[in-house]
């Protein structure tokens, strides 16, 4: 009686799980304006390029490269709600659609949140091991993101905030 209990308890999941493939969210790479990316409006030297490829591009641009388990539910459910939410918050790719005072303001994050080890997330390295910062990449992306903020407040009239160092740990 048990093992025909647990039988149709496996039926059941494995039907669940092969309906729930048909909902599928919107896996979406939109075209890119290359006069509206971060490139475009501010000094992006190869090396902060790399970093930010490698460890920021998949979230916070439209060149995600999607992996094969993004085709999967639920995790291609996480996956695109992760990607949406990342490019809300930051957007390489449409980097012109903020103006100075919210330039300036990511700039600042940028180094605040990679040097808090708060970006990239912990969810996303264990399976993008090369996408984990060294304490190396953190003071290059600060200093080019002190740079920058330095460039925008002396092109505008901003106000300059004050400069982050990362920490040392």
């Amino acid at each position: 009686m048990l093992k025909k209990i647990l039988e149709l308890l496996i039926v059941v999941i494995a039907v669940l799980f092969a309906g729930i493939q048909f909902v599928r969210p919107a896996k979406t790479n939109p075209l890119i304006d290359e006069s509206r990316t971060i490139e475009a409006r501010h000094q992006v030297p190869p090396q902060v390029g790399a970093i930010l490829k490698r460890s920021c591009m998949d979230c916070h641009s439209h060149k995600t490269e999607w992996p094969w388990y993004s085709h999967v539910a639920p995790a291609s459910w996480f996956l695109v709600e992760h990607v949406n939410e990342g490019r809300d918050e930051l957007n390489f790719s449409d980097w012109a659609s903020y103006d100075r005072d919210e330039a300036e303001h990511l700039l600042l994050n940028i180094c605040r949140t990679v040097d808090n080890e708060v970006m990239p997330l912990p969810s996303y390295t264990p399976l993008h091991p090369s996408a984990r910062l060294t304490r190396e990449d953190v003071g290059i992306l600060c200093a080019w993101t002190n740079e920058e903020r330095r460039r925008l407040a002396s092109t505008t009239l901003i106000k300059p905030a004050d400069t982050v160092l990362p920490s040392a740990r």
